[in-house]
């Protein structure tokens, strides 16, 4: 397993032929769920940087579903990404939610009855994020479903003016793999890695965005995410003032 892209086919086939994963399938071209993700969860939720943060982002996959409702039961502010980031991100406040319906409004379904899409300009400062995974290494280094969206969202937070904040991936036990993961400058690494077994702190070596790499984004991207073209004029309006 040389390429990205044979690890992660290599972790979907090994979770479907081990029947570790959950609805929805199939599980390729997508982040997979899996089974004991509430386990994994619950690892999370006794983590300090867990505690003390009250803004959180949150990947929209469903292995990822009890963290986003945890969080509006803890009295967090949910961040949420829109679909292939075309409206940016959707915020959920815990006081918009009435108590017992936090599940709901935490699923792609009826997320938008609950929150709403807030413009970049006015994101709140976010304390701690967690990246969907198909794979994950030790080190932190990790596989997405190879789209690239993980990288681009701490990109673009950093490219805003977050500081550096703790990234969390929960996955099966099954991916967490030893295969040498390639890496790319611009790839987001994970501080943490929770799966059903054990929390593992990866103390990774390698250093996360700082910004969006302008000189890597193709037109076609431009086109495809108008939040760039956002992100464009904010960063290059100040740069101007």
């Amino acid at each position: 397993m040389n390429t990205k892209k044979e690890i992660r086919e290599y972790i979907w086939n090994y979770l479907e032929e081990n029947k570790l994963g959950r609805f929805p399938f199939p599980l390729k071209n997508r982040i997979p769920n899996f089974k004991g993700a509430e386990k994994a969860a619950a690892f999370v939720f006794n983590m300090p940087e867990y505690k003390e943060a009250m803004v959180i982002k949150v990947n929209p996959d469903s292995p990822q579903a009890p963290i986003r409702s945890q969080i509006l039961r803890d009295g967090k502010t949910l961040l949420v990404p829109t679909p292939r980031l075309k409206a940016g991100f959707i915020m959920v406040k815990p006081e918009w939610v009435p108590a017992g319906e936090e599940r709901k409004a935490a699923s792609l379904k009826h997320i938008h009855s609950y929150g709403k899409e807030v413009p970049l300009i006015e994101l709140p400062k976010i304390d701690l994020f967690f990246a969907g995974s198909v794979g994950l290494h030790r080190d932190g280094r990790r596989v997405g479903k190879g789209e690239g969206y993980a990288d681009r969202e701490y990109a673009i937070i950093r490219e805003l003016g977050n500081p550096e904040i703790p990234v969390i991936g929960t996955v099966n036990s099954s991916q967490v793999t030893d295969a040498d993961i390639p890496r790319d400058p611009y790839d987001l690494t994970v501080d943490w890695i929770a799966t059903e077994k054990e929390l593992i702190k990866t103390n990774t070596p390698y250093p996360k965005p700082e910004g969006i790499q302008w000189d890597l984004v193709t037109e076609d991207e431009m086109e495809e995410m108008p939040v760039l073209h956002e992100i464009w004029k904010i960063t290059k309006g100040k740069a101007a003032n």
